[in-house]
């Protein structure tokens, strides 16, 4: 059901109204408690979330652009595992563990390509069709009953548009109902068409968390923005949205009314954009990892990614309207650009902090009210891990389900 309706539009606006307006936290807010320093630097607990949160979670995982015909794959290897995430020969995207099944061998070793009408594994030869299906074994006379019941194991996949995620529970909801708190709002866009217009990597060396706090709060734009965000931006009259699943956005209006980017001009328009895609920078966090900035002409992003307890990667991303056949157009370079650069300011203090935080200066991690959305997702860390796992010192106490919406 499409939720962006007049109604919750006003109501949106009259939100950042009062964010302006307020000269103090809302009376009922209630203090957070400090965040514990072993949630940043302890290797157990790095490696609970390893097995309880990236393992069990719907994953973004690529674009559909990424797989432009029958027999094209890429390599993904977030969660775990590594995993092919591939288009068959009827069109469905399907991924499996990167496990020939015979002894284990990886059946690919390229980050993307493209696949023959067999996927053959170079160790023995086992070969599989793009469905996943083992069609041969190298020299049957030597199995007394072919094994051809052991197709490649695979992994959840489903798409939101354009977008492909997997998941490598089998228990997990599916990913409609997981997205469902965040979709409600966007699906008035043209999700299904969306390209890809740019991917960029950038390897960062500091805890996840580090990353992904920053990008879900405003408080920082004064300092770290302050030609870029902080110039269009009003962080203080943001207003935030805590929803379930660990999903949240935050709403930053412009400081002027007619502002117009100019990045924008001459750019195709996303079909059925309202004045809070035009004016108020919505910025969704789909849980736990995919940021999604939304503006009038498409969709920057950014999704983080834990390579160890001390580094991560960053994919930074820009999906577009669809602008048919051909190329995209130049004015995209510059477009790209801009955002490259803020994303570039966002990690400035990334690597000094992981320094700092293994100091025994860090003691804890205090959070304001216009920080609760960082609050809201390490509530929901320690839900999918359980809280029985974790060690009393570094549990998140629950303290934000009333605000709920």
């Amino acid at each position: 059901m499409q939720a962006m309706t007049p109604a919750t539009v006003e109501q949106w606006q009259t939100r950042t109204r009062a964010e302006r307006a307020r000269t103090a936290p809302p009376a009922d807010f209630p203090p957070l408690p400090e965040l514990a320093p072993g949630r940043y630097t302890d290797p157990a607990f790095f490696a609970l979330e390893h097995a309880r949160l990236w393992r069990r979670s719907w994953l973004y995982a690529g674009h559909v652009d990424q797989l432009p015909e029958a027999g094209s794959y890429f390599r993904w290897q977030h969660g775990g595992a590594a995993v092919i995430v591939m288009r068959g020969d009827d069109g469905v995207i399907r991924a499996f563990y990167n496990t020939c099944r015979h002894r284990g061998a990886p059946l690919v070793q390229q980050a993307e390509g493209r696949v023959g009408p067999s996927l053959v594994c170079g160790y023995h030869g086992w070969s599989y069709n793009r469905s996943g299906q083992l069609r041969a074994v190298t020299e049957p006379r030597d199995w007394p009953q072919p094994p051809l019941c052991r197709d490649l194991v695979s992994v959840r996949c489903a798409r939101a548009g354009n977008w492909i995620f997997v998941c490598e529970d089998n228990d997990a909801e599916p990913l409609a109902d997981f997205l469902e708190p965040v979709m409600r709002y966007i699906r008035h866009l043209p999700l299904d068409t969306l390209r890809l217009v740019n991917r960029r990597v950038l390897e960062v060396k500091c805890n996840i968390k580090i990353l992904i706090e920053n990008f879900l709060e405003a408080y920082h734009f004064k300092l770290l923005h302050p030609r870029t965000t902080d110039r269009i931006f009003d962080n203080q009259g943001t207003s935030i949205h805590l929803w379930k699943n660990g999903h949240s956005m935050m709403l930053s209006p412009t400081r002027r009314p007619d502002w117009i980017d100019p990045g924008s001009i001459g750019m195709p328009e996303m079909a059925n954009a309202t004045v809070i895609e035009r004016q108020f920078n919505p910025s969704y966090c789909l849980f736990p990892n995919f940021i999604l900035p939304i503006s009038v002409s498409g969709m920057p992003a950014v999704v983080l990614w834990a390579k160890t307890l001390r580094t991560s990667t960053m994919e930074v991303l820009w999906f577009a309207p669809d602008w048919g056949g051909g190329p995209r157009d130049p004015l995209w370079d510059t477009r790209i650009a801009n955002f490259d650069r803020i994303a570039e300011e966002d990690i400035l203090f990334a690597e000094p902090m992981q320094e700092s935080i293994e100091s025994p200066g860090f003691r804890g991690v205090p959070l304001s009210y216009q920080e609760r959305r960082i609050y809201h997702w390490h509530e929901e860390i320690d839900r999918r891990i359980g809280a029985e796992h974790i060690a009393p010192g570094l549990r998140v106490e629950p303290r934000l389900a009333a605000l709920l919406e």
